[in-house]
């Protein structure tokens, strides 16, 4: 007669250590999750067994049983900037602080850096099976596949501006506001002929411009000037050297869409000669670390990004329990600092 006894070394399966034991493959399984169900001295053993054989159990597979992955997918969509990457100084300071959140609340994280070449991308994301929920950074030019998706699909939350009416959930500054401050700042530092630094295709960036022609009608001044920079970074420096030649003689205060392009326009002005704030104010949008270790440092508008993603957390793990959870629009902060 066979002995059902495995050999002696490391056990492959449940199956494997419940032979091992004498008990169930469920009673094993049990155990190693610690339930109460199984008396504590057999319990114990079993899984004082599983080390001693350096058995680990599939925790996805245990997962997927209970419909519960413990993954979270934090998704990048590119529609707008195809070249953009995950480097940029934004998407590493806001995945830095997701990354924490989740972990510290025992989820692993799924990234992925979309390009939204198929219209049915998002349906691919949140219909996988593999995810818990989704958190997405940035809209992009994808606000309709969101609204779709968000339709049916409710554990998502996306970084992002807030329309009204819309069915998706999202946290973000408000962007019109913070742009109007943007230009309200240069216009207190007697600025009158304004620019904007950007590429206005994103839509967060289109509101930040038109806040920036709010505060310039509000002050009687002309329509800012709408210089088109692309937030990828390798041809970014190359847009804002040749729009340069315009400013200082056409302009003499910028606000910049992101403090990265404003960090790229401050470094062409001092290769131009041209002094900042002296001759030309520039204003930055986000308030990342970079900011205050730039010379000079970066005058900006705070997104408040810490305090933002744990927002996206919480509001993702109430609509994963089936809670309702509405949108988050937090105030911009003009931070003051060297270069306005």
């Amino acid at each position: 007669m066979n002995d059902p006894t495995p050999v002696p070394g490391r056990i492959r399966n449940i199956a494997e250590l419940a032979r091992l034991a004498g008990v169930s493959t469920g009673t094993v399984s049990r155990a190693l999750a610690g339930s109460s169900l199984v008396n504590k001295e057999t319990r114990e053993r079993i899984q004082a067994m599983a080390r001693e054989h350096g058995f680990r159990p599939n925790q996805m597979a245990r997962r997927l049983r209970v419909q519960e992955t413990r993954v979270i997918g934090v998704v990048v969509p590119l529609g707008h900037e195809r070249r953009q990457h995950l480097s940029d100084p934004f998407f590493m300071a806001i995945l830095g602080h997701l990354a924490d959140i989740l972990t510290e609340n025992g989820y692993d994280i799924m990234l992925s850096r979309v390009i939204p070449d198929a219209d049915d991308w998002l349906e691919r994301i949140v219909s996988s099976g593999m995810l818990d929920g989704v958190l997405l950074i940035g809209q992009s030019n994808q606000f309709e596949a969101i609204e779709r998706v968000a339709q049916w699909y409710r554990p998502m939350v996306v970084w992002g501006s807030h329309q009204a009416g819309q069915t998706h959930c999202t946290v973000g500054v408000d962007n019109r506001k913070g742009g109007r401050l943007a230009g309200e700042c240069l216009i207190a530092a007697g600025r009158t002929r304004l620019a904007f630094l950007g590429e206005t295709v994103a839509p967060e960036l289109s509101i930040r411009y038109d806040g920036l022609c709010d505060a310039a009608a509000a002050a009687g001044l002309p329509v800012p000037l709408k210089l088109d920079t692309h937030l990828a970074s390798d041809i970014m420096a190359e847009e804002i050297a040749a729009h340069i030649e315009r400013i200082g003689t056409e302009v003499d205060g910028i606000v910049a869409g992101s403090d990265l392009i404003a960090m790229h326009a401050v470094r062409a002005l001092a290769d131009k000669g041209v002094a900042v704030p002296q001759t030309v104010s520039v204003t930055g949008f986000d308030d990342l670390p970079l900011a205050e270790q730039t010379i000079p440092r970066l005058t900006t508008i705070s997104q408040s990004i810490g305090t933002g993603a744990r927002h996206m957390v919480d509001l993702l793990f109430a609509r994963i329990a089936g809670q309702d959870a509405a949108s988050i629009e937090m105030d911009p902060v003009l931070i003051r600092r060297d270069t306005a």
